[in-house]
């Protein structure tokens, strides 16, 4: 599970004061070069309550701000943090791999700045009736958007055993998929599954105790499936960050948050791919059309400091990775 914007501890204030945005410092560094000029648009692909996208508008006062989320709470709740900045904030109802039509209709062919904080916010995992958190007993929805899509209780219901054992091994990279893929059927024909604590306690119940010792809570695995299932993450974002990049303007620099393998795995692809040559391997002199159009800004995956990860629970599977467009594409 993630934690986009990470809960420290607190005694009180407004939802959004209580939650700290991860690597917000790095995040903001890895940008600033892209940001300093007026007019210098950045968008938050990720908007969620709205820390990062704060934290942006403040420290580059002559830059305008794009704001996608999914999910409506989200928007509400960040168009009421962000209300101050007036025109400079535009915030869209939107999946960020619909990215290209946004900017398509805002009449911003190019962008400067692309932020991505992947997976679920803190928002989502702390209202308990959204079913993403394994800790607290809710309905089993985990949809961000929740106008739209199945839910995690249809899969689970629906879905033939052996698209549930793929979706389990695929995305939560569970190696006793099938003991809890048997255990699922065996129930569901029993009853439905309508809560997160029936699943958390059936998933105890299947797993050998030697599974049990290592790893957390041994749910988070499967709950984090669900979750990439029901949302299409990695479809989404399979699509999304070559579309960020390709939004970029020479100069323009991107920084993605991912918080697990999976996604990590898709960032480094398509940043190392746009990093590399394409030329044909002999050529004396590489012709222009080859040449790399980005250029990568971190050293692998950066990671957050001990100290925040003391601070914020939720930062310590966070890893961060950057680039800068170097080229325009040359067909």
């Amino acid at each position: 599970m993630t934690g986009r914007e990470a809960l420290p501890n607190t005694d009180g204030g407004r939802r959004e004061d209580r939650h700290v945005p991860v690597m917000l410092q790095r995040c903001l560094d890895l940008l600033a070069p892209a940001l300093q000029e007026p007019g210098a648009v950045v968008v938050d692909c990720t908007l969620g309550l709205g820390g990062h996208s704060e934290a942006l508008l403040r420290r580059f006062p002559e830059a305008r701000l794009v704001a996608l989320d999914r999910d409506t709470e989200a928007l509400r709740l960040s168009g009421e943090r962000l209300a101050p900045y007036g025109e400079r904030a535009r915030l869209v109802h939107a999946v960020y791999d619909e990215l290209p039509d946004v900017l398509a209709r805002l009449g911003m062919p190019r962008v400067q700045g692309v932020l991505f904080d992947l997976g679920v916010s803190s928002m989502q995992l702390d209202e308990a009736d959204r079913g993403f958190a394994y800790a607290q007993d809710a309905p089993l929805d985990m949809r961000m958007d929740q106008t739209t899509g199945i839910s995690a209780a249809e899969v689970l219901n629906t879905y033939p055993p052996g698209e549930l054992v793929r979706i389990l091994r695929a995305y939560g990279e569970e190696k006793q998929a099938k003991r809890i893929v048997a255990a699922v059927v065996r129930e569901r024909d029993k009853e439905p599954f309508t809560n997160s604590a029936r699943l958390v306690e059936l998933i105890r119940n299947a797993l050998p105790q030697a599974a049990k010792r290592t790893g957390g809570n041994p749910a988070k695995r499967t709950f984090q499936a669900l979750r990439i299932e029901v949302n299409g993450e990695l479809s989404v974002l399979e699509r999304a960050i070559p579309a960020a990049v390709d939004a970029l303007a020479v100069g323009g620099r991107i920084a993605v948050l991912s918080y697990h393998s999976l996604e990590d795995r898709l960032v480094k692809q398509v940043l190392a791919a746009g990093a590399a040559s394409t030329a044909p391997p002999g050529l004396p002199v590489v012709p222009e059309r080859y040449q790399p159009r980005l250029k990568l800004l971190t050293r692998g995956a950066e990671l957050p400091t001990e100290e925040e990860v003391a601070e914020n629970r939720r930062a310590a599977p966070a890893r961060l990775r950057g680039a800068e467009r170097i080229r325009e594409s040359i067909e």
